[in-house]
């Protein structure tokens, strides 16, 4: 929304529109959709707000209110939740779990790691026993591995002779 970047040094900055303490910055910038203002909260060093909403009229209705404490430290948990949800995702969409019930009755719970790599993303499907919590075995599969009862069903059987790698 603007191209103004304070330092980056480690001194707090409490000026009415650009706060900067404790590794985060709030800077209320006019909203470029409509007449009012917007909040903007980017933790220092990030080149992206993680948090951008609407911000409060002034008393006047021209000018936006000043921040504060309270509304800084609020705007530093919201824009931190954030970030926590938005890392969890990522690390969702990385790992898959399922159980499964494997031969002879027992239950394995399957999960599947990726590692994302632009050149060789890689993959391993560990089987853990649900009772135990014993690593069963360990095999690399393909990043692109659908985790599901069948997929796991096929890599078994298509193994049955030797067995799942380690």
């Amino acid at each position: 929304m603007t191209d103004e970047k304070p330092d980056d040094n480690d001194e707090p900055q409490l000026d009415p529109r650009l706060w900067k303490k404790n590794g985060w910055i709030a800077r209320v910038v006019k909203n470029e959709d409509d007449d009012g203002w917007a909040v903007e909260m980017t933790r220092v060093g990030d080149a992206e707000p993680a948090l951008v909403g609407p911000w409060t009229m002034g008393r006047d209705k021209k000018n936006p209110k000043p921040l504060n404490p309270g509304d800084f430290a609020t705007l530093v948990k919201t824009a931190s939740e954030v970030l926590e949800r938005a890392s969890a995702q990522a690390r969702a969409a990385l790992q898959k779990r399922l159980t499964i019930t494997a031969p002879g009755g027992a239950r394995w719970r399957m999960v599947l790691d990726i590692v994302p790599d632009e050149d060789d993303p890689t993959a391993t499907l560990t089987a853990i026993d649900e009772n135990t919590g014993e690593t069963l075995w360990q095999r690399a599969v393909p990043p692109g591995f659908s985790l599901s009862a069948r997929s796991v069903a096929n890599l078994l059987s298509e193994n049955a002779d030797a067995g799942p790698s380690d």
